[in-house]
C-alpha cells in the first residue's frame, strides 16, 4: 500500500520534535584490535558530540563500560566464542560472568544487549552451535536473577551466511543445515523479547559482483532497481533487499515478530591494490547515504515507517586485525578523533530546527554544511536519457508525491524524460533538506537559481 508522503512528514516532524538530535537507531561498532587507539574517555566525549547513541563492543572492556557511565548511551557487550562452553554447560559461570561484567556498571552504564557469541552458527564449529543456545539460556537466567531480565536483553550476533537464500528478498530462508539450532533460538529471542542481530554488508555483494549498476545498487546511489518477482517490489538499494530478506527468513520460521537489529554494517575507505569497491567516495557515499535513509524513517518494502538500529562499522580503524587492507580501513573517526570522511554525525554539523533528512542515494558529498543553498535542482545539460530515467524512478520511489508529472497533472505537458526527471529531481531536493548532497544524483544535477515553474507548473523551491 502507497504510503502518504504527508503522513510520512508528520512522523518525521515527531521524531525531531521530542527527540531533537536523538537518533536511536543509530549505533557504532568500536573494535579494539589495535594499539593506536585513544583512551576510552576522549572516546567517550567524542561519542557524546555526535548523534551516535549506540555503542557495540566485542567483549566487556571493564574501562569503557565505566567511561560511558552517566552519557546515556547505550551499550551491547559481548561474551566471546570461547566463553560458550562455559556459559551453556555451568551456571554458575554465567552467574559469574554477570557479576563481573555488568552488576558493577549497570545502571550508571546503560548496558542494553548482550551478545553471546559472534558468528557462531556459520563458524563451522558444530560443538558451538550445539552450545549456544543453551549458553544464551544461562545468560538470561543470571539476568533475570538478579532482576535484570527485560532491562537487558541477550542475543547472538549472525553472518548473512545463515540464510540460504536471499534473491530475492520475499524468498528470503535461513540454511537447512541450522534448523534446529534456528528453531530453539528464535523461540528464545520470541520469549524474551530479545533482537535477531545479524551483519549485512552490500560491500561484500558488491565485491562478488563488480558491475558499475550493482555499485549504484549498494550506494543508496540511483539506478534502475531491482524487481521482486514474488511481490513485485522494486528494490532501489541492497541495504533494504538484504534486511527484508531476513525479515522473510524469520517469517517463514513463524517469527516475524521478533525484531531485527544490524549489528554491523559498512564499507571500508582503503584496501589492497586487488580488492574491488574500497575508496574514500564510496566509504562516504555508501555510510552517509545510509545515515540519510534510516533518518528518513521510511524502513523498508517489507517494514515501513521504522528504521532497524544499526550499528556502523566501525568507529576508528582496527590496525592489528589480519587480513586484506580493508579490512583494517572501515574507521569513521582517527585515532586523533578527527574524521576520515564527513558523513553528518557531528551534533554541530546539525540543524535541529530541521526534520531529519529523507534519503537521497545519490550522494558521496559532504554532509555538513554551514548554510542550506536555495534554488531549485535540475538536470545538468548533456545528461543521457538513461541516467535521466534512473533519476526519475529513484526519486518517485521515495515518498514524494509524482502525481503531477503523470497524465492529467499539472506538469505532464512537455511529455518528456527530461521534463518529467527535473520535476521529480528538484521535488526531491526540496522535500530532502536542500542540502548540496541532496541535488548530486551521481554528479547529474545542479542547482540553480532561476524558477523552471511554467504555466500552472510549479517547482517547490526558491530561498530557505
Amino acid at each position: 500500500m502507497a504510503r502518504s508522503p504527508h503522513l510520512l512528514f508528520f512522523s518525521v516532524f515527531l521524531l525531531a520534535l521530542f527527540s531533537a538530535n536523538s537518533e536511536p537507531f543509530i549505533g557504532v561498532n568500536y573494535g579494539q584490535v589495535a594499539d593506536n587507539l585513544p583512551p576510552p574517555s576522549a572516546t567517550a566525549k567524542l561519542l557524546q558530540s555526535t548523534s551516535i547513541e549506540k555503542v557495540r563492543l566485542y567483549g566487556a572492556d571493564p574501562a569503557i563500560i565505566k567511561a560511558l557511565a552517566n552519557t546515556g548511551i547505550g551499550i551491547v557487550i559481548g561474551a566471546s566464542n570461547g566463553d560458550i562452553p562455559a556459559l551453556a554447560n555451568d551456571p554458575n559461570f554465567a552467574k559469574q560472568w554477570i557479576d563481573t561484567n555488568v552488576i558493577p556498571y549497570y545502571p550508571a552504564s546503560n548496558i542494553i544487549l548482550i551478545t553471546v557469541g559472534n558468528e557462531v552458527m556459520s563458524s563451522g564449529d558444530q560443538g558451538l552451535v550445539s552450545q549456544l543456545v543453551p549458553a544464551m539460556q544461562n545468560v538470561q537466567n543470571s539476568l533475570n536473577a538478579a532482576s535484570l531480565g527485560g532491562k537487558i536483553k541477550v542475543s547472538t550476533v549472525h553472518s548473512m551466511a545463515v540464510l540460504k537464500q536471499s534473491d530475492p528478498p520475499s524468498t528470503g530462508s535461513f540454511d537447512p543445515a541450522f534448523a534446529g539450532t534456528m528453531k530453539d533460538l528464535l523461540g528464545f529471542l520470541e520469549s524474551n523479547g530479545s533482537p535477531f542481530t545479524i551483519n549485512p554488508y552490500p560491500f561484500f555483494a558488491y565485491q562478488s559482483d563488480p558491475r558499475p549498476e550493482t555499485l549504484a545498487f549498494c550506494l543508496f546511489q540511483p539506478n534502475s532497481g531491482r524487481v521482486d518477482s514474488g511481490t513485485n517490489i522494486k528494490y532501489t538499494n541492497m541495504f533494504d533487499a538484504q534486511v527484508d530478506a531476513i525479515y522473510s527468513a524469520l517469517n517463514s520460521m513463524g517469527h516475524k515478530g521478533v525484531e531485527i537489529v544490524i549489528a554491523e554494517t559498512g564499507w571500508p575507505y582503503k584496501g589492497d591494490s586487488n580488492e574491488v569497491g574500497p575508496s574514500i567516495e564510496n566509504a562516504k557515499a555508501y555510510n552517509g547515504n545510509l545515515i540519510a535513509h534510516l533518518r528518513s524513517m521510511v524502513g523498508t518494502p517489507l517494514m515501513p515507517g521504522k528504521s532497524v538500529d544499526t550499528y556502523l562499522f566501525a568507529l576508528y580503524d582496527e590496525n592489528l586485525k589480519p587480513g586484506p587492507g580493508s579490512e583494517r580501513a572501515f574507521g569513521l573517526y582517527k585515532p586523533d578523533l578527527t574524521t576520515t570522511y564527513d558523513v553528518g554525525l557531528s551534533k554541530s554539523s546539525q540543524s535541529p530546527s530541521k526534520t531529519p533528512s529523507t534519503p537521497n542515494p545519490s550522494t558521496p558529498a559532504n554532509p555538513s554544511p554551514k548554510a542550506k543553498p536555495s534554488g531549485w535542482c535540475v538536470p545538468k545539460g548533456g545528461i543521457s536519457d538513461t541516467q535521466l530515467q534512473a533519476n526519475l524512478d529513484y526519486a518517485c520511489s521515495q515518498s514524494i508525491d509524482c502525481k503531477p508529472i503523470q497524465p492529467g497533472g499539472a506538469c505532464f505537458e512537455p511529455n518528456t524524460l527530461a521534463s518529467h526527471a527535473a520535476y521529480a529531481m528538484n521535488l526531491l531536493y526540496q522535500t530532502a533538506g536542500r542540502n548540496p548532497w541532496n541535488c548530486d544524483f551521481s554528479q547529474s544535477a545542479t542547482l540553480t537559481s532561476t524558477n523552471p515553474s511554467y504555466n500552472g507548473c510549479s517547482y517547490p523551491g526558491g530561498s530557505t
